[in-house]
């Protein structure tokens, strides 16, 4: 059981990336900004199942925060998310600085309209352009054959699947399942942050989510849904609501009854911590 090489350099990584193409092998890549759990590493083993190379990337991108202290708070583990990749026989943790990225004169910035101007993209004005770009170049910097994100993130997931699809990248965009923790929570670096108290409460997020699905399978609208699951929230402890949509599948378009594959999306504070999940309708 060994840590996986890291790498700093965008040349050091093609160079090593060449070596396996030369050897006719294929290449998986799992982006994340670290503070790895469960759900990062049931991503990983998924990767190494379908790819003979698999790369883990970390960056805490500046550019998708549009809130500069959620950045400043944002956990840096490199050293234990490496220890949690050693039992995965990962190839290479990618971990460039921000200069590898975001060089000196750095002037351009993928945006990807529609899929970002709803749920999340509506209240964190240019997140999703950070998003974009930065796993554009990280497609570009790795040369994988398949990419792996997790449900969890299910808007960023369209936006990443739109991009490559419109960019011509040669990369399959892999979907996978969120990740739970025993009482429903969704796995997510995030919760670091919680109190222990608020980690008592957070679970609501998912049994308000379940509830409405229920209500929308027997026939109820999502508008008299929504009043009811916000006001239990704010019972529960939740500070404030920002979204409780029930959202086509593919495009995100806003519904108010099922009708198609569409999945409930929801945001809520909790504390100081910004909690969202998504599951199928």
């Amino acid at each position: 059981m060994n840590r996986p090489v890291i790498e700093r350099t965008r040349d050091a990584l093609r160079a090593r990336v060449a070596s396996w193409r030369a050897a006719g092998q294929t290449v998986g890549v799992v982006p994340t900004m670290g503070a790895l759990h469960d759900g990062h590493l049931a991503l990983v083993a998924r990767a190494k199942a379908e790819c003979d190379r698999v790369i883990v990337t970390l960056f805490v991108n500046p550019k998708q925060f549009n809130n500069p202290s959620d950045l400043e708070k944002y956990p840096r583990t490199e050293d234990s998310d490496a220890v949690k990749l050693a039992p995965l026989d990962v190839d290479v943790l990618y971990a460039p600085g921000v200069d590898q990225m975001y060089p000196a004169g750095f002037a351009t910035t993928v945006s990807v309209a529609g899929l970002t101007d709803v749920l999340c993209g509506a209240h964190r004005p240019g997140h999703f352009d950070g998003v974009a770009t930065i796993v554009t170049k990280l497609f570009t910097q790795t040369g994988a054959d398949r990419a792996y994100f997790g449900e969890k993130d299910y808007q960023q997931l369209q936006v990443v699947r739109r991009m490559a699809t419109d960019l011509d990248l040669p990369i399959a965009v892999i979907g996978c399942e969120t990740v739970r923790e025993a009482d429903g929570l969704a796995m997510s670096s995030r919760n670091l942050r919680l109190s222990p108290e608020a980690r008592t409460t957070a679970p609501a997020l998912h049994r308000e989510m379940r509830a409405m699905v229920q209500g929308l399978h027997a026939g109820r609208a999502i508008s008299d849904l929504r009043a009811e699951a916000e006001a239990r929230l704010l019972a529960e402890g939740f500070e404030r609501v920002e979204y409780f949509d029930l959202r086509g599948a593919e495009n995100l378009d806003l519904r108010d009854r099922l009708t198609g594959p569409a999945r409930v999306f929801v945001a809520a504070w909790l504390g100081d911590v910004r909690l969202i999940d998504n599951i199928p309708a």
